[in-house]
């Protein structure tokens, strides 16, 4: 993937949105090229990895762009990860450079006691001075800002969200042909939504997460701005689209439920006109969230389901999607298939872990027995979700398989009472999983985290399993609830549910 010829280099590739800090597109060209020589100079040849520690800044494109151009495998690290946590992931991907920032810079101090083979040789660090790391982008002032002569396609080595244990490296094998000649593997979805190179995108997640990094980078390639938020606000997103004219968004369900639950006057006062398309994905949406997100916006609130590892991807346009609700769409890369657990192929209508065929080959990095897990014997793939076809082809997501609540020999999936709660006026978010019952195995634990603090209080808590009872079969719905002041969910909207199962087992 490259950025297309024949676009202004004045034009503005990427914007910060707080800073107000704008990198014309040849601007970009010239800094992605100048590591790209650095790296090259250093010894990275095609197939190495650099990790990369920085949050939402103005260097992460060009990093992106300097290690997509030189055939190497980059490495995005969650900002909130402790130095151990980050010293894994960089021991695990065998990353050869590291590149932090400032804001970062903590967290680069620690790495290295950290890693039993100590830290890599080429070691940079943004907008700061650290011993033994070379300060960019200074240290790369004398390189040239032309192209390297032998520019190899690279990508993105992601790392899971590790919510269910250590995150394992997602790696697919590189083209090994020039940028130009290399496939845009999000083609599809940016024909589908529209994008062209008059676009103006709205990016408000984190850049180390596979989606922000890969469309803001897509967007980019067609000629179109990137505005990126350091950090998600519900009303200064509104802001933002006002300000700057945004064309497309891409946002998680969180982000929708929290831009809803501001006052309406607030909402009201923010001009949304320029929007075309919003795509969303990352996590199930609640039916009823989105319908009033469309009721806002207007039928221009489209999704997708993918993956980071790429397997498969369904899309369903708004219009689509009003027809059929809760909906996730039909296949636009590869054949999903809804399998029970012997691997038979299950009817429409009933539920099964969903596979599929003709996606893009990968691998978990140096844990065979995961990717063999992942393939069933007709090379079909899954990464655990749950959920149904319809008999047009519709698919429909369940939960995920290790969310399951096994009470008394029913499976429950909690996302159902998840999506109900969290339509509740005075509920922010929600969360629902087993706890370990003497009786029945697991019993049913609902977790939430009101609006205003002043309502999290046992007589809200009855009255809110009261409301849950009417609306919902009574043993999918919690036996208590209990109250958090902040859900341990990620910048892209999932929970870390692990955290609150184990307290809460412990606690009864």
């Amino acid at each position: 993937m490259q950025i297309r010829g024949n676009i202004k280099s004045d034009k503005p590739a990427l914007i910060l949105a707080s800073a107000g800090t704008a990198i014309g597109f040849g601007e970009l060209e010239e800094r992605a090229n100048r590591l790209a020589h650095y790296w090259r100079a250093a010894g990275l040849r095609e197939g190495d990895t650099v990790a990369m520690i920085m949050e939402n800044n103005e260097h992460v494109h060009a990093v992106m762009w300097a290690a997509r151009r030189s055939g190497l495998y980059y490495v995005l690290i969650n900002t909130h990860l402790t130095a151990v946590e980050a010293a894994y992931i960089v021991e695990n991907s065998g990353a050869r450079a590291i590149i932090g920032s400032r804001a970062m810079r903590a967290v680069c101090e620690g790495l290295g006691e950290h890693l039993p083979n100590g830290l890599p040789a080429l070691l940079l660090i943004a907008d700061d001075d650290l011993p033994g790391w070379q300060r960019y982008p200074q240290c790369v002032a004398d390189q040239p800002s032309t192209p390297i002569p032998d520019e190899r396609e690279g990508d993105l080595l992601q790392y899971s969200s590790g919510t269910t244990g250590r995150p394992k490296g997602i790696r697919r094998e590189l083209p090994h042909v020039s940028p130009a000649a290399a496939p845009n593997i999000l083609m599809p979805l940016m024909s589908a939504v529209g994008i062209t190179s008059q676009s103006v995108y709205l990016s408000p997640a984190p850049l180390y997460h596979t989606a922000p990094s890969f469309w803001s980078m897509a967007v980019q390639s067609l000629g179109g701005t990137t505005v990126v938020m350091e950090r998600f606000d519900p009303e200064y997103a509104l802001e933002c689209i006002g300000r700057y004219g945004i064309t497309h968004g891409q946002f998680v369900p969180a982000m929708f439920v929290r831009m809803l639950k501001l006052p309406e006057t607030v909402r009201n006062s923010y001009d949304v006109s320029s929007l075309q398309r919003v795509v969303h994905a990352a996590a199930p949406c609640p039916v009823d969230i989105k319908k009033q997100m469309i009721q806002w916006w207007g039928p221009i609130i489209d999704e997708y389901y993918a993956s980071s590892e790429a397997v498969g991807a369904s899309f369903i346009r708004a219009e689509d999607w009003l027809q059929h609700p809760g909906s996730v769409g039909r296949p636009l890369v590869g054949v999903p298939h809804i399998l029970d657990e012997n691997g038979a192929e299950l009817p429409p209508g009933e539920a099964g872990e969903i596979y599929y065929e003709g996606g893009h080959p990968f691998r978990y990095l140096k844990d065979e027995a995961k990717t063999s897990a992942a393939h069933d014997p007709r090379g079909w793939v899954t990464v655990g979700d749950i959920g149904y076809l319809d008999d047009d082809g519709y698919l429909y997501l369940t939960d995920r398989r290790h969310h399951m609540i096994i009470s008394g020999g029913v499976n429950i999936y909690p996302q159902e009472a998840e999506d109900l709660l969290i339509t509740h006026p005075k509920v922010l978010d929600a969360a629902v999983f087993g706890i370990p019952d003497e009786e029945m195995g697991q019993s049913v634990k609902g977790v939430v985290q009101t609006v205003d603090q002043a309502d999290a209080t046992d007589a809200f808590a009855e009255e809110l399993l009261d409301w849950l009872r009417n609306r919902l079969a009574h043993y999918k719905c919690p036996r208590s609830i209990s109250f958090e002041p902040q859900l341990p969910r990620t910048d892209i909207g999932k929970l870390y549910k692990q955290t609150l199962v184990a307290k809460y087992s412990a606690t009864g």
